[in-house]
């Protein structure tokens, strides 16, 4: 295990992704939870007034999440890089100081034109070291999310009970227009052996793709990006559910520090997935995380919920590594930009509905049943997801279209 990983960081590429993934995603984590703690105490709105707003840019990033893709492939990291910056700099510079409905507008707009980092960083850890090595790097990146999901929100928090919300959003925000600026600078390669082209200022960008997407856009790769979204639905509503169960514990204190050791065994879990010699299912991982997540509803207060959050969080992060790793080998290198923003899509829309799914359960039976909901929900399309994947399966499928193929040709002679 050791080894695959010293071989892994000897990339120099490889290392300057994982810093430059870092500092991009830290403004990004810390960003959402002091933009409802803006709503709620800055603007004297409800906390679903908040949630409106998170929901409204989680839509938009979601929907901008293929589009920004594909221009990834076809326009290169810079021109897709630099308007993100503009429309960042600007709706951020107006945001923090305006009334609820037009941060609404300005938030919702930013989301559209968000710097696909996390396809970015993604990439440039694929393209920095050889296919073996591939699920390696993946699960260093996990890592890095994971820290910076550690870092950023609680940082984020401290500054707010520190200084005005107006002004930590909005410097927040100027840090990931900071962030994006370093990302342009750079520029790290995300492509194989891509064709190269100089613009008007020398600048070396990748040529236009080609690819179409009826080439990729197919059901194996529709099924593991389903497997993401139910990876992130699993996560999002035990993340409520946390919260929910601490204070019911009253021991709202506590929940920072819970959610750490959660964290804290993703990360473990990540670098001991990396590090094996062989790949999982995403589906069986998956499978994994929904039957870790249920016996959470069964503690009794904050240390059984951190050791159980502790070991549901070993599977968090190998199963987010498995579908990125997975989507990867399953589309061609120059559809890659676009592939991972629809990978990042279905996990943003499973975190989104992650959320309320576990908050019905809890208002209506309590906050065990937000983990049961959600790991029931996993469960399902864990199982489903692997028969579909299944090797028989796809000899059917390959059989059936072979089949289509011979009539095709059979009618054509006619």
């Amino acid at each position: 295990m050791l080894h695959r990983y010293r071989r892994v960081l000897a990339s120099s590429a490889l290392r300057r992704a994982l810093v430059l993934g870092f500092l991009v995603r830290m403004p990004v984590f810390a960003g959402g939870i002091v933009l409802t703690l803006h709503v709620v105490s800055a603007l004297d709105r409800p906390y679903a007034a908040a949630g409106l707003v998170s929901a409204a840019a989680t839509i938009a990033i979601a929907v901008s999440g293929p589009w920004r893709g594909r221009l990834l492939d076809r326009m290169g990291l810079r021109r897709v890089v630099v308007p993100s910056i503009v429309v960042a700099a600007v709706c951020w510079s107006i945001a923090p100081f305006v009334s609820y409905w037009p941060l609404l507008v300005l938030a919702s707009v930013a989301g559209l034109f968000v710097i696909p980092a996390f396809s970015i960083i993604r990439q440039a850890i694929i393209v920095a070291v050889p296919e073996d090595d591939r699920r390696t790097a993946i699960s260093l990146d996990s890592v890095a999310v994971e820290l910076s999901f550690m870092v950023g929100p609680a940082l984020g928090v401290w500054a707010a009970t520190v200084w005005p919300t107006t002004w930590v959003l909005f410097a927040i925000q100027m840090l990931g227009v900071a962030a994006g600026i370093l990302l342009w600078a750079a520029n790290p390669v995300i492509r194989e052996d891509a064709p190269r082209e100089v613009d008007d200022q020398g600048v070396a960008v990748a040529a236009a793709a080609s690819v179409p997407r009826s080439s990729w856009l197919r059901p194996q790769f529709i099924a593991i990006c389903l497997g993401a979204s139910a990876a992130t639905l699993v996560l999002g509503g035990s993340d409520i559910a946390f919260v929910a169960a601490l204070r019911d514990f009253q021991s709202p204190g506590s929940i920072g520090w819970v959610l750490a050791v959660w964290g804290l065994g993703s990360l473990v879990g990540g670098l001991v997935y990396g590090g094996l010699r062989r790949s999982i299912s995403a589906f069986w991982l998956l499978g994994g995380l929904a039957l870790v997540t249920a016996p959470m509803a069964l503690a009794s207060g904050a240390p059984s919920l951190a050791v159980l959050g502790f070991v549901a969080g070993l599977f968090c992060a190998p199963t987010i590594t498995a579908t990125v790793d997975q989507a990867s080998r399953v589309v061609p290198a120059d559809a890659r930009g676009e592939a991972m923003g629809w990978h990042g899509s279905f996990m943003t829309a499973g975190g989104a509905m992650g959320a309320p799914l576990a908050g019905v359960a809890i208002d209506h039976v309590g906050w065990g049943a937000g983990f049961l909901v959600v790991a029931a929900a996993g469960l399902v399309i864990a199982l489903v997801g692997a028969v579909a994947t299944s090797g028989r399966a796809r000899r059917h499928r390959a059989g059936r279209a072979k089949q289509s193929a011979e009539r095709a040709r059979a009618a054509a002679t006619v």
